[in-house]
């Protein structure tokens, strides 16, 4: 039922009339904030308020006709409901309304007491509403510093700028006030009232400075701060990829508050993320990329609230990339819905269309290759080895065994070889070895809240890091005695050397992580009892474990094993002793890990046999080379047609000629030749063709779902199962693949759960969806490139390293790691967008190379209300001669 006193209420803040053509109905925002909070009561006493008028409940009780204590009373329900400001005057309280927006709908939506709110998500969407009913109206006529809401560049980002005004500097309001304030953010909370939240920080993010201050702490709103402690708010803002915003009707150089905005959530951010009408909140600045420096790391792109920069590339091109100039604005075109970038949410690009670097496009992890390879070129290692980390927990692990996706496609490869990007990233990484240097990365919250992970690999352990960054306290779980996964148990030490494993284990546990090794998930304890431990996500990547079976006569006999279980075997030390001829199945990089370690465990004599060509076949080149120099013998286009055992033990295995291994379509569909066949004795037979999950009593009485392979069923882009507080990855999602791969999807799933577990969050807005794309290598220019010789590692003898477990492979020296850096051809940079920058500097506190910076384009302060009407309706008048003429002349163009 419409409360008619408020409905007069929200008419008379909006200086309307009710019941004329523009007046406030009840479906309005106006009155949709108002009604969860005032009653006809207060409404009564507020219609005797004037906008920024302070007015004493003496003065307003003469004028509504009531008590001066009823009259007081009122009002102060009044401004503690949000619907008027209060402050102490002269010993005296004042009372008045303020403009909608930025003012009355921030502080109803921090109203104290929201919890007990009945219908608070009505508030947070009249919030919502205003802002979106509003854009319409206002696209266009506001010029640049004239807007409610203005950006403030962070203060370091105009440091040089010998233009700058106090006026842009935050330390200005700072400094000028004596009474500070903090609280919630107005927007993300209404954000999260309406199950749209983007997981950016919310708490204590907005300051107050002044008269707002003394209001907020007075209502309860926010807390009193000192001014060191605003500055130590400012700070982490800054470090967390918000940027400043001030209410900006106030006269130049004056505010009375500093709000720390997301470009996801934020209401006034929003006028350039979606409505596309910048100049309304834009600051004086824009940023400028300065290509030579920059190498395309990304992490300026990823903090862009408004995706302003775009990864795009420097070489020389066949075909010259034309950059698109705009030229609809909202000053000079009608700006209706069809204008606007509705999905700006969701749909966010980090790459131009015409692509950008191929080694972080082809990583799964999306590392920032040509960033670390600057660094390390400059001798940073440790900022190197940080900015690794940003994606991956673990590059002394990945320097020793990634298949170097992102060398397959390494633009150097097309003039000579491709860069050494594994070996280097390996130099970096040697750091984590050592105790006394390694980079362990400082908490940058205190969520506290219980995570568990279940599987101790490299998915699961990478999904705990990045919880533990946040202050999650993280279990993980596993069911061997030992941590790594299959970084532990499923690859040879002479790869990958457990101490290598545990010094990067080892800073997982000085962030704070819990590990319980020994314990299976399913068997020793349920989802359910942990749930009742008061755990409230879990992540499950629990690998894939187990080996697949040929389906073979014979398959039972004695000496017949997995490699899967012949590797866990070795790896956990158990004595496994292996004699005579043995013969491995399959043709990948663990069949071929499994060919070595037999060699390395007795075996006089190993063959391997597998479906594909020497061609076809998945494994690394190198790797098919390193088992080829320890004398194993690869024999392509064999399957398996049966074992021959004796009493029950293997003696020898038939194979029949493999045709083709996929039909046309590329789909596995091998065709043999019955005839052709072939006996080969064995002792053993270690089988290696691929990899299956085993999910033992985990997944019972639970609504998760299982693919028919096994792997489990989850939105591929969130993670997250038919449990909502389940997510899956790894392995377990994705079947078996690479480390990285994994990794991946671990520091995915980390950010599922961070919004998971905190009500009101979206799963999906303000999120990056990793899309990445090359550059066309073919419209390159390469000609004028010097050929330089690639760096190599000292060969080992296979006669040398098959007789040890030890990783004999040598690390670069730093004078080949420099070396090898030298040529990189850097191939990327950002692109930025000077018409959507609001010149926020944002970008400039991520970037380690001096490349991004500000400078000062327009020169606009802002004004009061009392001088704001005049200014829009001089705008709204050129904007209509602006666009008519613009029509004339596009006509002229097509008649002509």
């Amino acid at each position: 039922m419409v409360n008619k006193k408020v409905l007069e209420l929200a008419n008379h803040i909006s200086m309307k009339r009710s019941g004329s053509k523009t007046a406030i109905t009840p479906e309005d925002p106006e009155y949709k904030i108002l009604e969860p909070v005032v009653t006809s009561e207060m409404a009564e006493v507020g219609l005797c308020l004037e906008l920024r008028k302070k007015k004493s409940a003496e003065e307003v009780a003469v004028l509504c006709g009531k008590s001066v204590e009823e009259t007081s009373k009122l009002l102060l329900d009044l401004a503690f409901a949000g619907a008027c400001f209060v402050n102490e005057i002269d010993g005296v309280d004042k009372f008045w309304f303020d403009l909608w927006v930025p003012g009355q709908m921030e502080m109803i939506v921090n109203h104290p007491d929201r919890e007990k709110i009945e219908n608070f998500k009505q508030i947070g969407e009249a919030f919502e509403g205003y802002g979106r009913k509003k854009a319409l109206i206002t696209a266009g006529v506001f010029s640049i510093g004239t807007g409610p809401m203005r950006v403030i560049p962070i203060e370091t980002a105009i440091q040089g700028e010998t233009r700058r005004a106090s006026y842009e500097e935050i330390s200005k309001y700072l400094n000028e006030n004596t009474i500070f304030s903090v609280s919630n953010c107005s927007c993300r909370t209404s954000r999260e009232a309406m199950g749209e939240g983007c997981g950016h920080l919310k708490e204590d993010m907005c300051i107050q400075l002044g008269h707002a201050a003394e209001y907020y702490i007075r209502t309860g709103r926010g807390r009193k701060i000192t001014r060191e402690e605003a500055f130590e708010i400012i700070k982490r803002a800054e470090e967390n990829g918000l940027m400043h915003q001030i209410p900006n009707a106030d006269g130049p150089g004056n505010t009375h508050a500093i709000c720390n905005c997301c470009g996801c959530s934020c209401y006034a951010t929003r006028i350039a993320g979606m409505f596309q009408n910048n100049d309304m909140v834009r600051s004086n600045y824009v940023s400028k990329v300065d290509k030579d420096k920059c190498v395309a790391c990304g992490e300026c792109v990823q903090v862009c609230p408004v995706n302003a920069l775009k990864l795009g590339q420097k070489l020389c091109t066949k075909t010259p990339i034309v950059e698109k100039k705009r030229e609809d604005f909202a000053y000079n075109t009608e700006w209706g819905e069809d204008k606007w970038n509705v999905d700006y949410r969701i749909n966010r690009e980090n790459v131009v269309e015409t692509g950008t670097s191929p080694c972080k496009t082809n990583c799964p992890a999306h590392i920032s290759v040509q960033g670390y390879i600057k660094l390390a070129s400059q001798g940073r290692y440790k900022e190197a080895l940080e900015l690794i980390k940003h994606e991956n927990p673990f590059p002394a692990v990945c320097g020793r065994i990634c298949p170097r996706k992102c060398e397959s496609e390494c633009t150097r490869g097309d003039i000579d070889e491709p860069v050494a990007i594994d070996e280097i990233k390996k130099f970096i990484a040697e750091q984590d070895l050592n105790k006394d240097n390694r980079y362990v990365p400082k908490l940058r919250h205190e969520y506290g809240n219980k995570i568990a992970i279940i599987g101790g690999g490299p998915s699961g352990l990478s999904c705990a890091f990045y919880l533990a960054l946040d202050g999650y306290k993280v279990t993980v779980f596993e069911k061997q005695k030992v941590l790594g996964g299959m970084l532990t148990l499923g690859i040879p030490s002479y790869r990958l050397e457990k101490d290598v494993i545990n010094a990067e284990i080892e800073i997982l546990r000085e962030l704070g992580i819990e590990f319980k090794v020994g314990v299976e998930v399913g068997k020793d304890v349920s989802l359910k009892y942990l749930r009742d431990q008061g755990y409230e996500a879990f992540y499950l990547a629990i690998g894939a474990q187990t080996g697949r079976k040929l389906g073979v006569e014979g398959e039972d006999s004695e000496g017949v094993i997995t490699g899967v279980d012949f590797l866990r075997n070795v790896n956990l030390g158990n004595e496994v002793k292996l004699e005579g001829n043995v013969v491995v199945i399959g043709g990948g990089n663990v069949a071929i890990d499994v060919a070595r370690t037999a060699t390395r465990v007795g075996a006089s004599k190993v063959n391997m046999f597998c479906l594909e060509s020497r061609k076809e076949m998945p494994a690394l080149d190198e790797e098919i080379q390193e088992a080829m120099d320890e004398d194993i013998e690869i024999n392509n286009s064999w399957g398996p047609k049966k074992i021959i055992q004796e009493n029950g033990k293997v003696v020898a295995i038939e194979f029949k000629k493999c045709i083709s291994v996929f039909d046309k379509d590329r789909r596995f569909n091998p065709v043999f030749d019955e005839n052709e066949t072939k006996i080969v004795k064995a002792n053993h037979i270690l089988i290696s063709v691929g990899q299956g999950m085993d999910w033992g009593t985990l997944l019972e009485n639970s609504k998760i779902e299982l693919n028919p392979n096994k792997t489990i069923k989850a939105d591929l882009f969130t993670l997250q199962t038919a449990e909502s507080d389940v997510f899956a990855g790894g392995d377990a999602l994705t079947g078996p693949k690479f480390a990285i791969d994994a990794i991946a999807l671990g520091k995915e799933a980390s950010i599922s759960i961070h919004r998971y577990v905190h009500p009101g969050q979206s799963l999906v807005y303000g999120r990056d969806r990793r899309a990445y794309h090359a550059f066309d290598k073919e419209n390159l220019t390469l000609q004028g490139y010097d050929h330089i010789k690639r760096q190599k590692i000292a060969h080992i003898e296979g006669a040398k390293s098959k007789g040890t477990f030890r990783d004999l492979r040598p690390t670069f020296t730093e004078e080949q790691m420099k070396k090898e850096t030298e040529r990189c051809l850097g191939c990327g940079a950002t692109t930025v967008d000077q018409d959507q920058c609001i010149g926020c500097g944002a970008c400039t506190t991520r970037c380690k190379f001096d490349a991004i910076t500000l400078y000062r384009k327009y020169d606009a302060q802002s004004v009061t209300i009392k001088e704001l009407k005049p200014k829009v309706i001089k705008n709204i008048i050129k904007r209509k001669f602006v666009i008519k003429a613009r029509k004339i002349k596009k006509s002229f163009k097509r008649n002509s």
